[in-house]
C-alpha cells in the first residue's frame, strides 16, 4: 500500500484515500454512518493539517498544526478500533488502515519533537 520512501504528506492524503474508499464500502454494505462519518472527518484532518503545517507562519504555527495532525490521527485509531470491534468480518481490511494510522502517528510524533528540540538549541 504506502512505502516507507514516501514523503509523509503523501502518505497522509494515500492514508486518507484509502479511508475513504473502505468507509465507503463499509456504508455500502453495512449501513454504518456515523462511526464512518467519524472516520472519514478525523483521516482527511490528518492531510489537510499536514499541508496547513507545511505553510506555517512560525516553528510554532508549524508544531502546532503537526499537534492538530498528531490529535486527528489518535482519533482515527479510535474510530478504527470500534468498527473493528464491531463490524468483525471488516477487520481485515481496517487493520491495514490501522497500521498506517499508527505508522503516521509516530512519524508525525518524531517530527514534532524534534521540530521542537531543534526550537530549543537556537534559542541558547
Amino acid at each position: 500500500m504506502i512505502t516507507n520512501k514516501q514523503d509523509i504528506r503523501e502518505r497522509s492524503f494515500d492514508f486518507a484515500l484509502s479511508t475513504v474508499k473502505n468507509c465507503r464500502r463499509i456504508k455500502e454494505r453495512h449501513k454504518e454512518f456515523i462511526l464512518t462519518d467519524q472516520l472519514v472527518r478525523s483521516s482527511t484532518s490528518v492531510g489537510a493539517n499536514m499541508r496547513e503545517a507545511r505553510n506555517a507562519e512560525s516553528k510554532a504555527d508549524f508544531i502546532h498544526k503537526l499537534s492538530i495532525c498528531q490529535k486527528e490521527c489518535d482519533e482515527s485509531i479510535y474510530w478504527l478500533e470500534l468498527l473493528m470491534a464491531l463490524l468483525n468480518e471488516e477487520k481485515e481490511h481496517l487493520l491495514t488502515i490501522h497500521d498506517e494510522a499508527n505508522q503516521l502517528l509516530r512519524i508525525i510524533k518524531t517530527i514534532s519533537l524534534r521540530t521542537k528540540e531543534n526550537s530549543k538549541w537556537t534559542k541558547r
